[in-house]
This record gives C-alpha cells, structure tokens and sequence, in this order.
C-alpha cells in the first residue's frame, strides 16, 4: 500500500513538472522583441497573395492575427480599421491575419473573411493563413494578437508584442493605446514604453 502511495505521489510530481516544462515550452516559442520576423505570403480577400515585400515603402507594419467568430476580436474591429486608417500613410499599414482552422471554426471560411471586410469596410488587408504556418512563427496565441515590425536594413523587427490597448470592451474607456503609442515612438525615434503586454482574446483555433 505504502509503496503504491508512493508510486502515485511519484508520477504525480512527474506529471506536474512535465506540465510546466509544457507550458514554459509553449510560452517560448515565436518572436521575441528584438527579432527577425520571416516574411510570407498569404492569401487576402481580393484573391491576391500579399507579402511584407510588396510594401517597398513601408517604414513598418502592424501585424494583427485578428478573426470574424471571436467576441474579443469584433470589439477590436472598429479600432484595427483605425489604426491602418492612421498609420498606413506614415508608413505603418495593418496586416490583418485569419489564423484559424476553418474546419473547426467555418465561420472564418475565405468567404466569410470576404463578407465581413465587406460590412465593416476594412481598409487593410484581410490574410488568411490556411496552411496555419504563418502564425505559429510569430507565436500568436490569440485573436487579437499584435505584433508592431519595424524595416532596417531590409529584415522586419520585431518591436512590440501583444494588445491594442488595456480596455477591449469600450473603446471610450482606454486609458493606455499600446499599439499607437509603440508606433508613436517609432515614428519619432523613442523608445517603446511596453514593449510587450498580454494579448487578451480567444485562443486559435488549430
């Protein structure tokens, strides 16, 4: 009995030690500030495929893993469209990625991207990362899930990590714009305040 009890206790701590070895694991892996981020191309609403390279002009971007299904996301649309609305022409255009499966979630079908971008009137790119290999490089884990990249030397940076700002259920009510206020400081040649926050969203869905 005694050493049954131990056996238990045993494969107990095993399992503990091995989840958290998973979750440090998880939490590892993508970019990390200070990184070279890949380029890609992807398939957008209009039936191009769209690549970073295809912005020669562009001092950055704000690549933004976004979908139609999550809660969190649809507050945040109204807010991605003005971003790309104030950056895009000094330099920092949105990059809308679809990352979910869509056999899990049909509601982020190709064709429902095209509806939604259609009655919201995005004005940014609308990707969709069907192979599902575009996002897992970044590490984005959510939607919403921002990362800010900055041109030098012809690789894009990675510069910032995480949310659009710290209030996702009213817009009125954000005290703190992380995303204007990393790409601010880029514009003027600052440094970032935060360079990473937590993304607060739905989980994707592989």
């Amino acid at each position: 009995m005694k050493k049954t009890i131990k056996l238990i206790s045993a494969l107990v701590v095993v399992l503990i030690v091995s989840a958290f070895t998973l979750a440090k694991s998880n939490n590892d892996t993508g970019y990390k500030i200070g990184d070279v981020a890949e380029d890609f191309s992807l398939k957008n609403i209009d039936g191009n495929m769209v690549s970073l390279a295809d912005y020669e002009d562009a001092k950055g971007f704000i690549v933004i893993f976004t979908c139609n299904t999550c809660p969190y996301a649809v507050m945040y649309e109204d807010r991605i469209n003005a971003l790309n609305n104030k950056y895009a022409s000094k330099g920092y255009p949105v990059i809308a990625i679809m990352p979910n499966n869509t056999s899990v979630q049909p509601g982020d079908s190709f064709e429902a991207m095209k509806q939604r971008a259609k009655e919201k009137g995005f004005t940014f790119p609308y990707l969709i990362d069907a192979q599902q290999t575009v996002y897992p490089k970044f590490g984005a884990t959510k939607t919403p899930h921002v990362f800010i990249l900055q041109k030098g030397d012809g690789l894009n940076i990675v510069e910032y990590i995480g949310a659009i700002d710290d209030n996702y259920k009213d817009a009125s009510a954000v005290k703190t714009k992380y995303v204007e206020d990393a790409v601010d400081a880029l514009l003027n040649g600052e440094e970032i305040l935060h360079t990473e926050t937590k993304a607060i969203g739905c989980s994707i869905k592989a």
